[in-house]
């Protein structure tokens, strides 16, 4: 198992959490936060160029991608897990139409949140001491 703790170098460091779900905006004025995002949240936070920041996100973006293609899972504690599973073929239906169609075996990615981000999440108080089976 691939297990990255970036995220606690970063609280370790006293830089600021990221904000708390209290304060964030509405879910409708919401958007997704993306690469460059990413990539800019660590030039503010660590120094680095914009440039090295960037490569930098994408490195641990790749190192992840190529865990999972190995069927490896990805542990980020604190975060959660991202792993990948096999579904077997299966008979689906267009909702549409009614038709019954053949859906071929797959391998999928899933997410399993940790239990202090499933806290975080939904308010609730997570001290040091919460149990983070993942």
């Amino acid at each position: 198992m691939t297990e990255l703790t970036g995220m606690r170098d970063f609280q370790e460091a006293g830089e600021p959490e990221l904000e708390d779900v209290e304060k964030s905006p509405p879910l409708a004025s919401r958007r997704t936060v993306t690469r460059v995002d990413l990539a800019e949240a660590v030039y503010r936070r660590i120094g680095l160029s914009r440039k090295e920041s960037a490569h930098l996100v994408q490195q641990v973006l790749d190192e992840m991608a190529d865990a999972l293609v190995a069927g490896e899972a990805v542990k980020l504690s604190s975060f959660g897990r991202f792993f990948v599973r096999f579904k077997s073929e299966r008979i689906g239906r267009n909702p549409k139409t009614g038709i019954e169609v053949p859906i071929s075996e797959r391998r999928v990615t899933v997410f399993r949140p940790s239990h202090l981000l499933r806290a975080k999440i939904n308010g609730l108080p997570c001290g040091e001491g919460a149990k983070d089976s993942n």
